[in-house]
């Protein structure tokens, strides 16, 4: 069974509650429970974590070396400034999949820069909730 780590950043903890005409009306509890039931059909096992500290997404993109395949990440705001996302994410051997549930390229100018797309494996922008799901049915192609 494949380990996953699920790592979304900051104010996504506010999803269904924080702008739902941007983000949808899904919460992370709801999409958390969409990839676990998806991965189990995919066989995976998944990691799922959200945190708005940025620390905290580094330490867990570091535990992921030794512990999952793969990364699917949401960094959210992180998207934009965090070189120590980059610089974790560069250290790790696995794919990673960015995902974000709005289309970062349609939005303000400042959005369309990404430090997490050049390790990206794929990215995933504009799909909602959905984008997860798409990311986790990519990763079944990539690992098998």
């Amino acid at each position: 069974m494949a380990h996953i780590t699920i790592l979304n950043g900051p104010n996504l903890n506010l999803l269904g509650k924080r702008k739902p005409e941007v983000y949808g009306s899904d919460t992370l509890a709801d999409i958390e429970t969409s990839c676990r039931s998806l991965g189990s059909e995919l066989g995976f096992d998944i990691r799922f974590e959200q945190s708005n500290h940025e620390g905290q997404l580094v330490d867990w993109i570091q535990q992921a070396r030794e512990q999952s395949q793969a990364i699917i990440i949401n960094p959210a705001a992180y998207t934009h400034t965090s070189i120590a996302l980059y610089d974790a994410l560069e250290a790790f051997d696995g794919p990673i999949i960015e995902v974000h549930l709005s289309n970062i390229h349609a939005r303000e100018e400042w959005r369309h820069k990404s430090y997490v797309s050049p390790q990206a494996s794929a990215i995933i922008a504009g799909c909602g909730a959905q984008g997860y799901l798409l990311a986790l049915q990519r990763l079944s192609t990539l690992l098998s």
